[in-house]
């Protein structure tokens, strides 16, 4: 079944790699929260880099962006126990 131009679209602007690391749901969540972070922090370097965005504001964005991923692996009990490690 051939797919539709926006799934296309969103798997060229949001690919995700598969997970190779210890299985449990958490573990998984997070590892989608890791990509997502990394995709927007290129995403921000790249507006930064052609001066679409000043560096303050790339910074502010990508601190935001920090402190919800530190959120993320807080909520998910991510390194709070070594069976999740």
């Amino acid at each position: 079944m051939a797919q539709s131009p926006w799934e296309d679209k969103d798997k060229f602007l949001y690919p995700h790699s598969r997970y190779y690391g210890q299985f449990n749901p958490e573990n998984l969540v997070f590892n989608a929260n890791l990509q997502r972070f990394a995709q927007q922090v290129g995403y921000i370097t790249a507006l930064e880099t052609s001066g679409k965005l000043s560096p303050e504001e790339a910074y502010k964005q990508i601190k935001a962006l920090w402190k919800q991923l530190k959120r993320s692996k807080r909520q998910l009990n991510i390194g709070d126990n070594p069976s999740h490690n």
